[in-house]
């Protein structure tokens, strides 16, 4: 197997495991959750701290009382083993002793929970949607639509022979074309579907992971208390493209956030008004690029040569070699 195979499938496995900081470039190998920066991330960080430490402690005293029982009663000091088949005070002591701890791990762990579950009185909602493989957000009170696909240089280093190495592309598979973005300290209310198959929605900063289900709504909530950019991923195994589901979340200041809604709400608007626009070849050409760096390089490759067997080859092919009617029809409309 050559470097290059090694290289990229090491690129594209890796973000799944590392946690990227919104304030350093390079990756966190940290061996512990991520604290994030919510309420419910805090209280989940502490529950599993919580839990962490009672079963270290379960661990010494259990290990401790056996490896102190193997060294003080082996053959070689003379010791003989008791005969005993049953005793009932060593019984009723460890099964009352763990259900109480147990018990005592339950009680956070059911508050929390309950928390997580908390969604209602939210200042913003958002519906985010899973697609093959991009994800869409939809803010429900702003009447704001978008699709946020991964960003341009991740995927022109992606291929095999692109020729760019993937670790001197800065978020390599963890930046995206549009993030979505949120107000700082105000509740956002997320509702999580998906379009075709089963994803999931992971920002490890936010503290929860929502599978996002075709046909079902799932919601969570989070309130993020300070500004910055959290990154996280698709977190359920979605097909070819997996890898290539990056979530970017954007925390501004109020001001910051309304400036954003409101420059968004004029864009589309302005589009959907239909205003005539006079296009030159070279801003076709750029925008034709841009539209299928975004949105048709995952299947067709970078080169236009697909992947043989699984998706068919653009380059040279009838469609974009035949009438320009045929060529549009397709992109407008679809082959099914």
């Amino acid at each position: 197997m050559s470097l290059n195979y090694v290289k990229h499938g090491l690129m594209a496995i890796l973000p799944l495991f590392l946690l990227i900081s919104a304030h350093e470039v390079k990756a966190e190998y940290g061996l512990n959750m991520t604290k994030g920066v919510t309420p419910i991330s805090h209280i989940v960080y502490d529950l599993h701290m919580l839990i962490l430490w009672i079963c270290v402690v379960i661990g010494i005293v259990v290990f401790g009382a056996m490896f102190w029982s193997i060294l003080h009663h082996r053959k070689a000091k003379g010791a003989s083993a008791a005969q005993f088949h049953h005793n009932t005070t060593i019984e009723i002591i460890w099964t009352v002793i763990p259900a109480l701890i147990l018990v005592a791990m339950a009680y956070p762990a059911t508050k929390t929970l309950i928390a997580m579950e908390q969604t209602g009185d939210a200042d913003v909602l958002i519906k985010v949607t899973g697609h093959q493989w991009k994800w869409q957000y939809d803010y429900i009170d702003e009447d704001i639509r978008f699709f946020s696909s991964i960003s341009k240089s991740s995927n022109e280093a992606a291929p095999l022979d692109s020729g760019i190495d993937p670790w001197d592309v800065p978020y390599y598979l963890l930046d995206v074309d549009k993030p979505v973005v949120v107000p700082v300290n105000r509740k956002i209310r997320f509702l999580i579907t998906a379009n075709d198959v089963i994803h999931s929605w992971w920002v490890p900063d936010l503290g929860f992971k929502k599978d996002a289900i075709p046909g079902f709504i799932n919601e969570s909530w989070a309130l993020v208390e300070e500004p910055g950019t959290y990154r996280g991923q698709c977190a359920e195994l979605c097909g070819k493209g997996h890898a290539y589901m990056p979530i970017v979340l954007v925390a501004k200041e109020e001001s910051d956030y309304k400036q954003w809604v409101a420059e968004m709400k004029a864009a589309q608007a302005a589009e959907s008004a239909g205003v005539e626009k006079t296009w030159s070849k070279a801003d076709l050409m750029a925008k034709g690029e841009a539209v299928y760096g975004t949105n048709c390089v995952a299947c067709h490759q970078a080169n236009g040569e697909g992947i043989p067997g699984v998706f068919a080859a653009l380059k040279g092919s009838p469609i974009a070699t035949g009438p320009i009617k045929d060529h549009i029809n397709i992109v407008l409309n679809g082959k099914a």
